[in-house]
């Protein structure tokens, strides 16, 4: 039997519609359970896909994340760090403020990745159920805050440390310069992502790609957990076997169709989230080129939109 040449693009999804009736809201956007599990250990990964090295598979790491929280009348809404400017300066002179509070709770070493992403093990927070600033952001944080699972009291042991370091910052002049300058303040942290390498349970769609391409950290660090090659373009080299997970999908989307095309590819696969439900489909040649009932006409291509919007399972 003939192996197909498949590429797998995968998009990202957003919370179930009935999600907003739970008395809980479901860990983990749709894409990363998918990607990681139900657990969604993203913290390690994260921390691979940033700066690489080698993480004990047996160490529990914790995601920390220095953020914006926007005051509306009544609630407060979760700013995402990739909207809100923040220099490896700045970020170093907020850690180092927070420092003491950070080893007085985790009694361990924080590391910081980059400016917006630190890592910790989370010590005796390790139980918490949290999502991630990508599920959280720009919505009302009383709903997306951590919850305890196995053990009462550590959600509100996190709100209190979360709360002595907004005070902290509230009079930092890191903060005071930012305001000064137009900038919003850098006024409070998130936990997410905890867990340990040993936590993930990818997809075999991953497991069984020859390349990964994307250019998302979480990712990247699969990847080299798996030690499977990544880049974050396509490339000849890298469509067959290929499994790609990017911020902007669309712009590979004529690339992908030319392949299909001229058959240096026999298949897409597709895998979404319509409404939060998982859903896998093939996309051949024969999807790319639509015919029309007047011969006379050339034959349209399928667009991104109609490919993202109407195509079946």
């Amino acid at each position: 039997m003939t192996t197909k040449r498949r590429f797998t693009l995968l998009l990202s999804g957003d919370d179930a519609v009935a999600d907003s009736l739970q008395t809980v809201p479901t860990q983990g956007l749709p894409h990363e359970r998918f990607l990681l599990g139900d657990g969604v250990p993203a913290a390690p990964f994260v921390m691979l896909g940033l700066q690489g090295g080698v993480i004990d598979s047996n160490s529990v790491l914790a995601c920390i994340q220095p953020i914006h929280l926007h005051a509306t009348r009544d609630h407060l809404v979760l700013m995402h760090p990739d909207h809100i400017p923040l220099t490896a300066a700045e970020s170093a002179a907020l850690l180092e403020e927070a420092k003491p509070l950070f080893q007085d709770e985790f009694k361990a070493e924080i590391i910081a990745a980059d400016p917006c992403h630190w890592f910790i093990n989370p010590a005796h927070f390790v139980s918490l159920a949290t999502h991630s600033v990508d599920q959280a952001h720009g919505r009302n944080i009383d709903w997306w805050l951590p919850r305890d699972t196995t053990e009462v009291g550590k959600a509100r042991a996190w709100r209190k440390l979360q709360n002595e370091i907004q005070m902290l910052w509230h009079i930092s002049p890191i903060n005071e310069a930012r305001q000064a300058s137009g900038l919003p303040a850098i006024n409070s942290i998130w936990i997410s992502g905890i867990g340990s390498i040993d936590d993930l349970q990818a997809p075999n769609e991953i497991r069984a790609a020859s390349y990964i391409i994307t250019d998302h950290p979480v990712l990247k660090g699969i990847a080299r957990h798996l030690t499977i090659p990544c880049s974050g373009v396509v490339t000849a080299d890298t469509l067959i076997g290929g499994f790609a997970w990017l911020k902007d999908p669309a712009a590979i989307w004529p690339i992908l169709q030319s392949a299909l095309l001229n058959e240096s590819l026999d298949e897409l696969k597709l895998i979404d989230f319509p409404n939060g439900a998982l859903r896998k489909c093939t996309i051949q040649k024969s999807d790319v080129k639509k015919g029309s009932w007047a011969f006379w006409r050339a034959p349209t291509l399928l667009s991104w939109q109609e490919l993202t919007g109407s195509k079946a399972a």
